[in-house]
């Protein structure tokens, strides 16, 4: 089964780098979307995804016996909400690029380009 898990993750991200290195900004928007997903599952497979118990105390223990790393779960917690910030983030770029070229192919996205550099532009203004 994590032989499984794997081999989807290792998939998710395959087709994450596909579509991140395309021209299309929607493309490469639901790629790094995709990059964050299966690199989630790999986080979450390397930190064990069976337990044998609960993660309980049981009455008259000390210790609670073995269970899933807290730790994995935490930094997928995390992750997931940076994951979903640089979506939404990049989402705010593409609207932002459609409307000023009105074309989500990377290579018309340049008017930043056109200025030029902030010292070439310092040098015209004078």
């Amino acid at each position: 089964m994590t032989l499984l898990y794997g081999a989807v993750g290792a998939g998710i991200i395959a087709c994450a780098l596909y579509m991140i290195l395309s021209r299309n900004l929607v493309k490469m928007l639901l790629g790094f979307s995709m990059l964050a997903t299966g690199v989630n599952i790999l986080i979450f497979l390397a930190g064990r995804i069976q337990s044998r118990q609960p993660p309980i105390v049981g009455e008259g223990q000390r210790a609670l016996g073995e269970s899933a790393d807290p730790i994995t779960q935490a930094l997928i917690l995390t992750a997931i909400v940076i994951g979903f910030a640089l979506t939404v983030m990049l989402a705010v770029l593409v609207l932002r690029a459609w409307r000023h070229s009105h074309s989500i192919d990377a290579r018309n996205v340049d008017s930043a380009e056109a200025l030029g550099t902030p010292q070439e532009r310092e040098l015209t203004d004078d």
